[in-house]
């Protein structure tokens, strides 16, 4: 989230902040929504212009790094945006007169019309109407509808498809209707040839917030990708913090079971840049960095288990202050020096300085990406749990991972469903040259394993899979 271009090179498999010219907000300074607020099409941002866009895809899929571009459609910048050339490229605008020259849109090209409330803004969303015709928080609402508004939509994402990026988050999609969605994704090429199957389609996943109660519901966009179970984190936030009886025992039926939407349709992760920050959705039960051992946990869970196609979240620290328990704050944009993006400077225990937070790069994360690699298409099986929140739950004959937050040790003996053998526990170490640098996990020949984590680790939960053998 608000990486430079030229650090996300050094990842793995990323969704990337809104790459398109935004509004330049300088009250309050930077924050981290102005990227949410689109002027035009042109790929500048403060994290980079085209040619390093151009060169951060090419160096990605050349290592098999794939790209998805957080495509911001919906709308363009704030009712209140003004005019001139605020913005990070400096292309003009005037958001009172509704014209974006740069792309260009005028009058012509937004919701105003259509939309029934008095305010111009969504008053209620228990109208499906309102949500999707009317301004989200004011920002300018785009007619969807108009073949030539959904076209230079989609001459927009056509280029970022040409340059090489694998897939869209389509911010927003609540406020649009899947039909006009649908028009935009069936105007867009095939993945680019150069690395990708020919034929292959854009990978596409839509932000829908369906907590229950609203008249939209996420079904109603599942003809066009996946969609976001924001219920995921929620959830899963209640039960390992312990709130409101829960307990990780109940998990055993964890996905549809718990009224989630259809596994190959969800996109999930425990926290996102919103709710982070307590927006969004999911509220003070969201896990995230700041509660490190928790969120260890939950993510250890999420990439284990195999219900949707998860994502890891990598954030970076601002000062935090909470006034009647809201954050004052949430609006920091990230680490920068007048405004100039920080780098992303590397520690020798590999973990990220200048307060960027990589939790994809901490090794229980990063050894959990493997793990869900490693047993990707095996079975859920083996369960146990203590009736409270110590559980234990196998990928076929791939993979084994154990939990306790309990206030007690666990000690105990697990049936694995793995080959006999050593296997060392990613968790506390890592496998280097065939030596473990953490706990060893011994797996006798009829698959069971006996297993010891106290209450009081530092991260109580333990993992072995087929190629953490030693």
């Amino acid at each position: 989230f608000e990486l430079m271009l030229n650090d996300i090179v050094k990842c793995q498999s990323i969704s990337i902040s809104p790459p398109n010219e935004n509004i330049v907000v300088n009250n309050p300074s930077r924050p981290w929504w102005e990227r949410y607020q689109p002027i035009s099409y042109k790929i500048c941002t403060r994290s980079g212009n085209e040619n390093e866009f151009r060169d951060m895809v090419t160096r990605c899929n050349n290592v098999g790094v794939r790209i998805y571009v957080d495509a911001v459609i919906n709308h363009m910048c704030g009712e209140g945006g003004g005019a001139g050339t605020s913005s990070t490229c400096g292309s003009y605008f005037n958001a009172g007169n509704r014209e974006f020259p740069a792309v260009p849109y005028s009058g012509w090209d937004f919701n105003d019309g259509k939309c029934k409330t008095s305010s111009g803004g969504i008053e209620s969303y228990n109208d499906a109407y309102q949500v999707r015709d009317c301004r989200l928080v004011g920002l300018l609402d785009l007619a969807l509808e108009k073949d030539y508004v959904r076209t230079q939509i989609a001459n927009y994402l056509n280029n970022l498809i040409d340059i090489g990026v694998a897939g869209f988050r389509l911010d927003a999609s609540k406020h649009m209707w899947p039909g006009d969605i649908k028009a935009v994704l069936d105007k867009l090429h095939n993945l680019n040839t150069k690395w990708f199957p020919g034929g292959s389609r854009p990978f596409i996943f839509q932000e829908v917030i369906d907590l229950g109660g609203e008249a939209i519901t996420s079904s109603e966009y599942f003809g066009n990708g996946r969609v976001t179970e924001f219920k995921y984190g929620a959830k899963l936030g209640t039960v390992i913090r312990r709130w409101n009886g829960e307990k990780m025992a109940y998990l055993k039926n964890w996905g549809e079971g718990w009224g989630f939407m259809p596994s190959d349709r969800a996109l999930v992760f425990v926290d996102n840049h919103d709710n982070q920050r307590g927006h969004g959705a999911g509220g003070s039960s969201i896990l995230t960095f700041w509660d490190a051992r928790l969120y260890k946990m939950a993510v250890g869970f999420m990439l284990a288990h195999p219900y949707g196609f998860t994502r890891v979240m990598s954030s970076y620290r601002w000062p935090r202050y909470f006034v009647n328990g809201q954050d004052v704050n949430d609006w920091i944009g990230p680490p920068n020096n007048n405004g100039v993006i920080k780098e992303v400077t590397i520690n020798p225990d590999t973990t990220c300085g200048n307060d960027w937070v990589c939790e994809h790069r901490w090794r229980q994360i990063r050894n959990m990406v493997i793990f869900r690699n490693v047993v990707d298409g095996q079975p859920f099986q083996n369960w146990w749990d203590n009736g409270s929140n110590q559980v234990a739950f196998g990928r076929g004959n791939k993979g084994f991972i154990v939990f306790n937050n309990d206030d007690w040790s666990l000690s105990t003996t697990l049936q694995t469903g793995l080959p006999g053998g050593t296997y060392c526990d990613v968790i506390s170490g890592d496998k280097i040259n065939g030596n473990c640098t953490g706990i060893k996990v011994y797996v006798s020949s009829d698959g069971k394993a006996q297993f010891s984590i106290s209450n009081s680790a530092e991260d109580p939960f333990i993992a072995i899979h087929a190629d953490s053998k030693l």
